[in-house]
């Protein structure tokens, strides 16, 4: 039976290079069950090997459509695939990924606090899997919403990806940043678009400031109307569901804060420390925002949050985790105070 080897990306954080073949395969899963009609599994599922000293996933395949090796080109910490032969010998395929645009727009901005650009592509795989077909990964164009996007990961992600992306966030200087650089970056890059900025109005109250990119990956693309958006609005996240009318987004991803200061800032209500607390109050807006059969992901510290706890509001928001074995697995160490995890979670049709 033919093989794939899968070389896995070698990463700057060490302690996630420590658990990214075991968090790769799980990924690979959850596409699996989500996108390929479980059909790696079937035949076995990924299996970690070590060859020549370099930590791969060799995956066994039957009859493989060339959509299936679209989805696995995506995988976040996909370095390069190989075709496993039986003598050993690894021939290297070419990868159609979903990627539109040099890779420096991941990669560019260096900050204290920046979630690993590896995690916040496998979240983003797995939550816009939950919310669509195999099809519909790898050829519309999803809108995603981070409402609590700081300095943009989530967001260039979306965007290297061909999908409209969205932010939120209540710090006036990470908004101020992010929207500075992806000005400048469109411009060193050369890339049609068009931008504005406006005050954000509801109901004659004012709830933040919205800057919003209308670009294309070329100018033929621009002219002919084929364009992304980029919006990212410096706002409270508890007003996601005044900025945008129901059912708006595909698919809400998060990086949840970790223990720090995080909260509100914004009208009557009182500031909360308590990343819980923040959640509670704010999942009831990021799922109203969320179309029906669309999909939340969030990654978080369980150091400050249970995952029990997590799946609880989830579910009294209305939300169904998904509690598949890969799903399970994905939680990992990112220093002393935080350990990380990932989840899932589907609004019904």
């Amino acid at each position: 039976m033919p093989q794939y080897a899968i070389l896995v990306q070698p990463s700057a954080n060490r302690v996630y290079s420590r658990n990214a073949a075991r968090l790769t395969r799980n990924e690979l899963l959850g596409l699996d069950e989500l996108l390929l009609d479980g059909r790696l599994r079937a035949l076995g599922g990924p299996v970690e090997r070590t060859m020549g000293g370099v930590p791969y996933l060799v995956v066994p395949v039957a009859a493989p459509e060339p959509e299936d090796l679209r989805v696995l080109a995506n995988l976040s910490s996909l370095f390069a695939l190989f075709e496993l032969r039986d003598d050993g010998a690894l021939v290297p395929l070419d990868l159609e990924r979903l990627d539109r645009y040099d890779d420096d727009l991941l990669t560019i901005l260096k900050y204290v606090g920046k979630t690993n650009e590896q995690l916040t592509r496998l979240l983003l795989n797995l939550t816009a899997a939950a919310a669509t077909t195999r099809e519909g990964f790898l050829g519309s164009r999803l809108r995603v919403l981070d409402p609590m996007c700081g300095r943009g990961t989530t967001l260039n992600q979306a965007l290297m990806y061909g999908w409209d992306a969205y932010g939120v966030d209540v710090d006036r200087r990470d908004v101020e940043a992010y929207t500075a650089f992806a000005a400048r970056w469109l411009q060193d890059k050369r890339l049609k678009h068009r931008s504005g900025s406006t005050r954000l109005r509801v109901a004659g109250k004012t709830l933040g400031r919205r800057t919003t990119f209308t670009l294309a990956a070329d100018k033929e693309l621009f002219r002919a109307g084929d364009v992304q958006t980029l919006e990212v609005t410096q706002g409270d996240t508890l007003d996601v569901d005044r900025m945008y009318r129901a059912g708006f987004f595909d698919v809400v991803v998060a990086d949840a804060p970790y223990g720090i200061q995080h909260g509100s800032v914004t009208g009557p209500r009182t500031p909360s420390r308590a990343p819980g607390d923040l959640l509670a109050d704010a999942l009831p807006g990021w799922v109203t925002v969320l179309r029906r059969g669309g999909a939340l992901g969030l990654s978080w510290n369980t150091k400050v949050l249970p995952r029990q706890d997590l799946v609880a509001m989830l579910v009294d928001a209305g939300l169904e985790p998904l509690d598949g074995d890969p799903f399970l697995d994905l939680a990992h160490r990112v220093d002393q105070a935080i350990d990380r995890d990932v989840v899932v979670a589907r609004k019904p049709r």
